[in-house]
């Protein structure tokens, strides 16, 4: 799956065009490159995302088309977030 989708699809950016702003804007890491909107994600990378001067690292367990709200947290594991982050994305 595209990276920016999978951000959209897990919610932790809520709109694809945002996601696809910052994977271009080069504040997406995965496994430690900074990557595309289009990079493919798999089971067991690594995410971090720079959301202004805090970061969010994340562990990528499961990939799915679609996902109901309440489910999508399941997809991944925060590996660190800082707690401005987490308001953010909630």
């Amino acid at each position: 799956m595209r990276l920016d989708k999978y951000l959209k699809v897990s919610r932790i950016i809520k709109r694809r065009t945002v996601a696809n702003e910052a994977c271009s804007g080069g504040r997406v890491t995965l496994n430690g490159k900074v990557v595309k909107p289009g990079a493919e994600v798999k089971v067991g990378d690594k995410m971090s995302i720079r959301f202004g001067d805090k970061y969010g690292h994340y562990e990528i367990l499961s990939i799915q088309e679609t996902v109901r709200k309440d489910d999508a947290s399941a997809m991944y594991r925060i590996l660190e977030e800082d707690k401005e982050v987490a308001a953010e994305r909630n």
